[in-house]
């Protein structure tokens, strides 16, 4: 059996951001970190990740005014549909829950693998219940998926932890984090990646900056290693307007190439 198509489809939005806009930027900026001369298209399992195995079929056409939801959920699929798995490039973290809707038609079963500082599970943030702070309270209200496991949660509120209690969310707080915790899921696995789940220090080109966080060595390890099939993932919130030095894009660069190395993998 041949490998699995790859699409990659950028979501150039960042309507849907709380404090400050730029992610909408990135899609672009991770493409051309993607190829730069300065590394190769290696990942670190051997796998090519080229233009041989991920595709990339541009950014979701999306209206100035009007909502962008069943936009992206169309277009997400559309991808499916033509027996491809997507690799999705934001934008903001509101793109996840339309991408999710459109994964969980497509797939039965299907469970999330979320890193990121913030649980994202607000019922409502700032009078918009589609902000990008609340995608996960929309997923796992309309029971789009089966299991959601967040890793390197360390701003959570009280409501936050009686929304995780609510959905029976699987929250591993960056406080507790050993990295020898068992990641394990029975079924296909959609992972989000949102660039603030690392410290600082390792992508400081985010909106949201939240010190304490995990390493790329640490992010990378659990998308090696986890327990499931990977059919799809997005990376989202990096803010290039604010990537002064640059070192952010190749931090996207390189997760994009261990994304799609997994997905190949896991969908020979």
């Amino acid at each position: 059996m041949g490998r699995q198509r790859i699409s990659l489809i950028g979501v150039p939005y960042d309507q849907r951001s709380s404090y400050s806009r730029g992610a909408a930027e990135a899609p672009s900026a991770i493409r051309d970190a993607w190829h730069r001369a300065s590394t190769n298209m290696y990942a670190e399992d051997g796998t090519i990740v080229d233009e041989s195995l991920v595709r990339d079929e541009g950014d979701v056409v999306l209206q100035e005014e009007g909502d962008s939801v069943d936009v992206i959920e169309e277009r997400i699929a559309s991808v499916l549909s033509s027996g491809s798995a997507p690799l999705i490039l934001g934008g903001d973290h509101s793109i996840t829950y339309p991408a999710v809707k459109a994964m969980s038609k497509h797939y039965k079963g299907l469970g999330i693998l979320h890193f990121d500082a913030h649980s994202d599970m607000y019922d409502e943030f700032e009078g918009d219940r589609l902000s990008h702070a609340c995608p996960f309270a929309r997923i796992m209200e309309e029971g789009a998926v089966t299991k959601l496991v967040q890793i390197g949660i360390r701003t959570l509120t009280t409501h936050l932890r009686e929304q995780a209690a609510r959905f029976g969310a699987e929250v591993h707080e960056m406080k507790d984090w050993t990295g020898t915790e068992h990641i394990s899921f029975d079924g296909p696995v959609y992972i989000s990646v949102d660039i603030d789940a690392l410290d600082p220090a390792f992508a400081p080109a985010v909106s949201h900056r939240e010190p304490g966080g995990l390493s790329t060595r640490q992010l990378i390890d659990v998308i090696q290693r986890f327990e499931g099939r990977a059919v799809g993932a997005d990376l989202v919130e990096f803010n290039p307007s604010v990537d002064r030095d640059g070192p952010t894009d190749m931090v996207c660069s390189k997760l994009l190439k261990e994304l799609a190395a997994r997905m190949s993998r896991d969908n020979r």
